[in-house]
C-alpha cells in the first residue's frame, strides 16, 4: 500500500494565485489622510468609496499582508460585536480573524433565536445596547433593511457584512484587492492594456455582484468592458431599475450574453457567483453555467468567486493558474484588518509602519 506524503515540507502552496502584495505596495504612495477620514464611519455600500480611499486601503492591506507580525496590537482593548443573523463561514471568520490578529477582543452572535430579537425586541433597542458593549459592529442579516434600522441608534461604527440581496461592500474591496495584486499596473494613471471582465450572475439579486460592480466602476478607466453572463430566465430581473444606467454613467461599458463559452476566450477576469440570499433561504441562478479546467479560458485569465461555491465552479480548477478565488479569500482578512483599524480610530498605529 502506498502511503500519502504527510511531511511538513510540502511543496504545495497554501494559496493558489500569486498572492504576494509587494508589487501593489510599491504602486501606491501612502497618504494617511484618506484613511483617517474613515474613523467612526458606518460602512454600508460600495458607493461610499472613492478611488483614492480604496487605493489607500489596498496599500495598507498589502503592508499588513507583507509583514503581519508588525501589526498585532493596533486594536488592543477594543471590542468587536460580531452579529451574524444569517449563516456565514468565510465572512464571519474573516472579520473575527482580522480583529483577533490586530489584538482585539470579540463578542459573537451567530443565532438570532438566542437574542432579545426572538422575544420581539426592536433592532433600534439592540443597537442602543451595542453602544455600551463594543467599539464596532459587524452585521449580517437576511433582511435588506435591518442595517438601516440599527444605524440611527448607533454611536459606534457598523459594517454591512451582507444585507439580504442588497450589498456586501467589504467583499467588493477584497475582490478588487485581488485584481490589483494580480495586475498592479492597473493602478497607474494611464493604462494601455485594459481588462475585460466577465460577471456570471444576476446584479439585481446578488449582493456580492452589486457591490463588486459599484466598486469596479470607480476604476472604470482600467476596464475595457464588463460582460454579464446570465440565463434567459433572468432577463427581466437582471438589473434593478436604474442600476445599469448608473454604472454606465460612471464609465463602465456593459454588455450581456447567454453564451458563456462564447465569451470566455475574451475575458481576463471571470467573476462567478450562483447563490442569492432571499428571505430566509437562497436561490440558485444560472444552473447551466459551469467553469471547469476544460472551459475555454484565456491562458492568463483569473477566476474570482466570493465563495461558498457549488457546481458552478469545479474543484479541478483549484490547482491551475486560473485559481485566484483562494487568494481572494485570503486577502479579505487583510483588507478587513485595514478597514477596521481605521474605523476605530487606530490609524496612527499603522501609518508609516514599515
Amino acid at each position: 500500500m502506498t502511503m500519502p506524503d504527510i511531511s511538513f515540507q510540502r511543496s504545495r502552496p497554501d494559496v493558489y494565485g500569486d498572492a504576494h502584495p509587494k508589487a501593489l505596495l510599491r504602486a501606491i504612495q501612502e497618504d494617511g489622510d484618506y484613511l483617517i477620514q474613515l474613523a467612526n464611519q458606518h460602512i454600508v455600500s460600495g458607493d461610499q468609496f472613492d478611488q483614492q480611499t480604496m487605493k489607500q486601503l489596498f496599500r495598507l492591506a498589502a503592508k499588513i499582508e507583507s509583514n503581519p507580525k508588525r501589526f498585532h496590537t493596533p486594536l488592543r482593548n477594543k471590542i468587536l460585536i460580531s452579529a451574524f443573523y444569517e449563516p456565514s463561514t468565510r465572512t464571519r471568520l474573516s472579520f473575527e480573524s482580522a480583529w483577533h490578529r490586530l489584538g482585539g477582543d470579540i463578542m459573537s452572535i451567530t443565532d438570532r433565536s438566542t437574542t432579545g430579537i426572538a422575544k420581539g425586541e426592536g433592532l433600534a433597542d439592540v443597537a442602543e445596547m451595542f453602544n455600551n458593549y463594543g467599539d464596532c459592529v459587524v452585521l449580517r442579516d437576511n433582511c435588506n433593511y435591518s442595517l438601516y434600522e440599527m444605524m440611527d441608534s448607533l454611536r459606534i461604527p457598523i459594517i454591512n457584512a451582507g444585507n439580504g440581496t442588497d450589498e456586501h461592500p467589504t467583499q467588493a474591496l477584497a475582490d478588487l484587492y485581488a485584481i490589483f495584486k494580480w495586475r498592479s499596473d492597473l493602478l497607474s494613471n494611464s493604462v494601455s492594456n485594459k481588462i475585460r471582465v466577465g460577471v456570471i450572475g444576476v446584479p439585481n439579486k446578488m449582493r456580492t455582484v452589486r457591490s463588486f460592480l459599484k466598486c469596479l466602476s470607480v476604476f472604470a478607466h482600467v476596464v475595457d468592458e464588463v460582460v454579464v453572463v446570465h440565463d434567459e430566465s433572468s432577463e427581466q430581473e437582471l438589473f434593478a431599475e436604474g442600476q445599469r444606467e448608473e454604472l454606465e454613467q460612471r464609465g463602465l461599458v456593459i454588455s450581456t450574453s447567454h453564451q458563456l463559452n462564447a465569451v470566455l476566450p475574451t475575458l481576463d477576469v471571470v467573476y462567478i457567483n450562483a447563490i442569492s440570499w432571499e428571505g430566509d433561504s437562497f436561490h440558485t441562478y444560472g444552473g447551466q453555467f459551469h467553469l471547469t479546467a476544460a472551459s475555454p479560458l484565456k491562458p492568463d485569465a483569473i477566476i474570482l468567486h466570493p465563495l461558498a461555491r457549488g457546481e458552478e465552479l469545479s474543484t479541478d480548477l483549484d490547482h491551475t493558474p486560473h485559481n485566484w478565488y483562494f487568494s481572494q479569500a485570503r486577502g479579505a482578512v487583510f483588507i478587513r484588518m485595514a478597514l477596521l483599524t481605521c474605523m476605530v480610530e487606530r490609524t496612527e498605529h499603522v501609518i508609516d509602519v514599515v
